[in-house]
């Protein structure tokens, strides 16, 4: 049972990466127009919690690009952290 709780909890982590990734390659590439693209509005409204948590623990006046990236690294440290926990178990 614990075993499934970690490899869903990584699931879901991994489906909010992946989000972010594939946010930032539509923020480049969309440049301006990205607020009308569809999926970058589904990726934006997937991953507004995380961005959320994370832009409460940095300074007001942080890049919003800045807390897009910590976000990132911390969902894969989690990530890799739930997966050495699973080999462990």
């Amino acid at each position: 049972m614990v075993v499934f709780l970690i490899s869903a909890l990584r699931s879901i982590i991994e489906m909010l990466g992946l989000c972010l990734l594939g946010q930032g390659v539509l923020y480049l590439l969309a440049g301006q127009g990205r607020k009308e693209n569809r999926i970058y509005q589904l990726f934006d409204l997937l991953t507004t919690a995380p961005r959320t948590l994370v832009a409460l623990l940095l300074p007001v006046t942080t890049n919003p690009v800045l807390v897009a990236l910590m976000t990132f690294v911390i969902l894969l440290l989690l990530w890799l952290g739930l997966a050495f926990l699973r080999m462990s178990i």
